[in-house]
């Protein structure tokens, strides 16, 4: 988290700011054939700036509109820019790299945001916050008018993603779909965002969690979408699908460490219940059970090792903040604890094939009792390849692990 400033500083900031002529708050606004509401939508945003005394702008970040919508923009007296990327990230990357205010508040010009709510979000950054979410769920103290958000999005999609993201990635909000939305323009460059099409909006609740920012949320009103030349741009499964994906992507833990470890405890039950060829429920537990237990135990620890090499990834993108766990696991793990343990692992599975080769060799090369002889070669081959995984996957987890200059 970036260190708060002191209260002298603030105030010195704003005042050279206000000496410049520059807005306090810039209002964005991603535009693709909105004619139907976008000037009732830039009205209140304007009204609300008079009536509380609010500098701002308003900037529209027209993605390609052939309605007449950049016209009414500018007819308006507000800035237009023009966004030719397609994609609603897109329009709102344009929109708020053009923002010349301190902070940014972002909402689409459909009329279901009501921009007469302004100062709610301008309150709580003046208070500290750097992101201020709009939550439009009653859980959160929000309203939804009838008609205004399909039920399966309102009972099903919504809650389901908003529980996700406070228990897979700490974010204390309610609503994580809500576009409306208010940060500083310091956390925004902070945050380094990649998504350009509707996941925009996630990734920024997401790794604002990730990085420790400060949080607030903030109730308001979603209101029946007032456009009627076009449907919405919101596609459901599609958009659905496309968010779980980037959940999944962003929790290397759920993707990969919790199935991986769930697998392996499973392949170390199964061993420990075939090796003496137990019987459960009547069933003889025997090598065929201890082969499955081998290939949960492959798939779980090829799962794990993808945890950590995603990770590692993605915190040298700046995808994801700096862990302490990782410092600590280098300052115990190198490259050669872990060519070393990987070596141990081969040789030891070697070591167990070659015990069966020599039983086969005592019989002459003949005919073996398959279950007994097995219990030697499919542990041994298990840890071979978990050795070989050890040893390649140190030295890419060392690759991973070295810094840009």
């Amino acid at each position: 988290m970036n260190t708060a400033q002191s209260p002298v500083a603030e105030r010195l900031e704003s005042s050279a700011e206000v000496e410049a002529g520059l807005p306090e708050i810039s209002v964005v606004m991603p535009c693709l054939n909105e004619a139907d509401t976008l000037e009732i939508c830039l009205r209140k945003a304007l009204s609300a700036f008079e009536k509380h005394g609010i500098r701002g702008e308003v900037v529209v970040a027209d993605n390609g509109s052939t309605d007449g919508s950049r016209e009414i923009a500018l007819r308006m007296g507000v800035r237009v820019v023009d966004v030719k990327l397609k994609g609603y990230g897109n329009a709102l990357m344009g929109g708020i790299e053009a923002a010349r205010g301190k902070y940014v508040l972002m909402g689409d010009a459909d009329d279901s945001y009501d921009f007469q709510e302004i100062p709610k979000f301008v309150e709580q950054l003046r208070k500290g916050a750097e992101l201020v979410q709009g939550c439009r769920l009653p859980s959160g103290g929000g309203t939804v008018s009838k008609g205004a958000m399909p039920w399966s999005h309102r009972w099903i999609g919504n809650p389901m993603f908003s529980f996700l993201a406070r228990n897979w990635f700490g974010a204390p909000i309610h609503d994580v779909y809500c576009g409306m939305r208010g940060f500083t323009k310091t956390l925004y460059d902070r945050l380094n965002l990649r998504c350009t099409g509707m996941e925009f909006a996630t990734e920024m609740v997401i790794k604002a969690s990730l990085f420790r920012a400060r949080i607030a949320e903030v109730p308001i009103t979603l209101h029946k979408d007032g456009r009627v030349a076009h449907p919405p741009h919101l596609r459901t499964m599609r958009d659905g699908w496309r968010t779980l994906r980037f959940f999944m992507i962003y929790s290397p833990r759920w993707l990969f460490l919790i199935p991986g470890l769930f697998l392996m405890l499973l392949g170390l039950v199964g061993y420990g219940l075939a090796m003496p060829a137990t019987k459960v429920l009547g069933v003889t537990l025997d090598a065929h059970t201890l082969l499955v237990a081998s290939l949960a135990i492959l798939c779980g620890y090829q799962a794990v090792l993808f945890a950590l090499f995603t990770k590692l990834f993605a915190i040298s993108e700046g995808l994801m903040p700096e862990d302490r766990r990782l410092k600590a696991f280098y300052r115990w793990v190198s490259l050669e604890t872990g060519l070393l343990a990987g070596a141990l692992a081969f040789l030891l599975g070697l070591m167990l094939i070659a015990a069966a080769v020599l039983q086969w060799h005592r019989a002459n090369y003949g005919p073996l009792d398959y279950a007994h002889t097995m219990r030697w070669v499919i542990p041994g081959t298990t840890l071979a390849v978990l050795g070989f995984q050890t040893a390649l996957g140190s030295f890419f987890i060392s690759v991973l692990g070295m810094r840009r200059r």
